[in-house]
């Protein structure tokens, strides 16, 4: 059981990655060599254990993130295999902000792939100490210190060279250790039996060189391995890895190990790293919340002695029933616990614990601090909630969500069909915070609102599979924005007897144009004694509902600055349902002055193909409105960086293909909301 490991042995870690980078193939091979699988499962045959979905299976990616626990070592590590398709990137923002380490998968021929960065600065954002793996080092074309050389100038980090590749004519021998100065070869197809042998002649001295810039790389971070280098003393590989460690933890630097997944090279160094190198939960600060009764700041250690606090990150609905992943950062939790929800205030009972391994499960009846586990039973809680002991509770930072940027029109074939598809929905959105489902009273039709289009496709396969609802299905469309172009001063009165009471309200208002990306801002400038305090909070709330729907198309109204600068007061009369009816008028009257027009989202699109296709590319780009701001050359492949409308980058996949003879690949994700033309 989780309670009974040390904290110092435990490991909480997440594989992230560009897709197709080799991630799942990884994870594959790390659950073999630790004995987790008898076998391990290939991506391309549909067989990987990681990923269970059907719709994972038939696309070869990885859509939802997976958890799993194996052991190495005498350590326990509790994996998260990521997705790498930028639609799915709430996947890696949620595991990231519970995880204490990051294994980072690059492909030696792609390189850093657009989404590579994506992943990394989000591991940034959470401070995540991370190590990488520069896989698919035996392919045609691979570029091991070219890749390091991009890591280093794309990236804020020091990449810090642990292994080398081992190349003998176009074979790829094994990998050379830097730090025990040995190359490790795999003897057997498997991968399962290797040594550490002396390094071949050829290339000792590139080794030597390199374990001295790595030597020279730590003095930079640690004193007392500055005094041996300076003083020309040996440096042992027990202070080596200590002295990495710690670097590594404090996010100076990153250690880069290499191999080939698939052929099976270079697996089992990547545990030892990750014992190595990546913290415990006893090696992260306290993680900090909010007491709801005082609202002031508190903190937990990771420790079983401390009071329960925990992160509810990800729901899942298995077999109709909901689970609950949840990351414990301090106390214990048992089966039949009363817990409380500080973010809802409610309380939950903790009917089972469940230790998984992607969609398979294994009970548990009490976990301690550090530990990720699934939980069945909570009601109440969604993914962000904080659940902790009532008699001491917190409420930790929530997760950071997406707004979805495509919609697409769904309704049901038959009127038996409508209730399952309303419930269907519902379990779907509890999932997964960047779908969003409204109503269209206007053309009786549901909209559901996502990330991309394979984002919405996903959702309508598991509809139909999942949850055995037929629906129609209208076209993918864009969710615009609308704002400004100019400032307005209006004001809002409403006057009316409603029941047997005359309620009044009367507020001015100033709409100015923001900055792109500024959102909604409302600023409060009543002069004192002119609306009473107790009506503020009601105006902004009203203003605020108000700009969810434009008066040009009834999109959210965003990048607009609303100073409330005044209004009066009647005695007797005014209330808060006047004031909120006479702020909503004045904000709508305000947006229709104010030269009103649409914004659209803008998207970056990063298109790799080979240099042959350049020019097809970029015309075809140009002739969706696409303006290129870069072009790398890499060899035989280029890629190509531009921002392109949403809207005309529907049906690209099938044109670049086309244009490109099926060689051409591309990732795009939301850059800004910019003037519709």
């Amino acid at each position: 059981m989780a309670s009974k490991v040390r904290l110092s042995h435990i490991r909480n870690i997440g594989i992230i990655a560009h897709i197709d980078a080799g991630k799942t193939t990884v994870t594959e091979r790390l659950l073999f060599y630790t004995g987790k699988t008898y076998k391990m499962g290939e991506v391309h045959n549909g067989e990987a254990v990681m990923d269970w979905m059907p719709q994972e299976q038939e696309r070869g990616i990885t859509i939802t993130a997976a958890v799993t626990t194996c052991h190495w070592k005498h350590n326990e590590i509790h994996i998260i295999d990521t997705p790498g398709h930028v639609d799915f990137t709430i996947e890696v923002e949620r595991s990231l902000r519970i995880l204490d380490g990051a294994l980072v998968v690059f492909c030696a021929v792609g390189g850093v792939e657009p989404q590579s960065e994506t992943v990394w600065h989000q591991a940034d954002k959470y401070h995540v100490p991370k190590i990488a793996f520069i896989n698919k080092i035996d392919r045609v074309g691979a570029d091991f210190f070219g890749t390091v050389d991009t890591m280093r100038s794309r990236f804020h980090s020091i990449p810090l060279l642990i292994q080398i590749p081992c190349v003998h004519g176009d074979a790829l021998q094994g990998v050379i250790d830097l730090v025990s100065q040995k190359l490790i070869t795999w003897q057997d197809a498997l991968g399962t039996s290797y040594e550490y042998t002396d390094i071949p002649d050829a290339h000792r001295m590139q080794a030597q060189e390199l374990r001295e810039r790595l030597i020279e790389t730590i003095a930079e971070t640690d004193d007392g391995i500055a005094e041996k280098y300076l003083n020309g003393d040996a440096v042992s590989d027990k202070e080596l890895i200590a002295s990495i460690r710690s670097a590594t933890i404090s996010l100076k630097v990153v250690p880069v190990l290499c191999g080939a997944a698939l052929r099976n090279i270079g697996i089992q160094p990547i545990l030892d790293s990750v014992i190595h190198f990546l913290p415990s939960p006893e090696d992260i600060p306290p993680v900090e919340g909010i007491n709801p009764r005082t609202r002031k700041k508190e903190t937990r250690r990771s420790s079983d002695k401390e009071p329960l606090s925990a992160l509810a990150f990800k729901i899942m609905m298995d077999e109709g029933r909901k689970l609950t992943y949840m990351r414990i950062y301090s106390g214990t939790m048992h089966v039949g616990d009363e817990v409380y929800n500080s973010t809802r205030d409610k309380k939950e009972k903790i009917a089972r614990l469940l230790k998984m391994h992607a969609n398979k499960r294994e009970r548990v009846d009490t976990v301690g601090a550090g530990t990720i586990i699934a939980v069945a039973g909570l009601k109440n809680t969604s993914t962000g909630d904080t659940l902790c002991d009532e008699s001491a509770p917190i409420v930790l930072e929530p997760i950071d969500f997406y707004e979805p940027v495509i919609s697409q029109a769904i309704e049901a074939k038959t009127p038996q069909d409508q209730d399952k598809l309303t419930a269907a929905l519902s379990k779907l959105t509890d999932e997964d915070p960047t779908l969003k489902v409204r109503y269209n009273d206007e053309t009786a039709q549901t909209i559901i609102s996502g990330m991309g289009e394979l984002h919405l496709e996903i959702v309508i396969d598991r509809l139909v599979r999942e949850y055995n609802t037929n629906v129609n299905v209208g076209r993918p469309r864009v969710v615009y924005r609308e704002t400004i172009g100019s400032e307005s001063v209006v004001e809002g009165k409403f006057e009316k007897e409603l029941g047997d009471r005359k309620h009044s309200g009367h507020v001015t208002l100033t709409l100015q144009p923001g900055g792109r990306g500024s959102g909604l801002v409302i600023i409060n400038e009543i002069p004192n004694n002119v609306i009473p305090e107790m009506y503020h909070d009601g105006i902004r709330e009203s203003i605020r509902d108000a700009s969810l729907s434009g008066c040009t198309a009834g999109y959210p109204v965003t990048d607009v600055t609303v100073r409330i600068t005044g209004g009066s007061c009647r005695e007797g009369e005014s209330s808060e349902i006047g004031y909120r009816i006479a702020a909503s008028t004045a904000f709508n009257e305000g947006c229709i002055r104010g030269n009103p027009y649409l914004l659209e989202p803008v998207m970056m699109v990063n298109v790799m193909a080979p240099t042959d296709f350049m020019g097809e590319v970029i015309g075809n780009i140009n002739a969706r409105r696409g303006e290129v701001q870069h072009i790398t050359h890499r060899g035989p492949i280029i890629e190509i960086r531009a921002k392109v409308p949403l809207r005309q980058m529907f049906g690209y996949s099938t044109d670049l293909r086309s244009l490109t003879q099926g060689r051409g690949t591309f990732t795009m994700q939301f850059l800004q909301y910019d003037k519709s033309s």
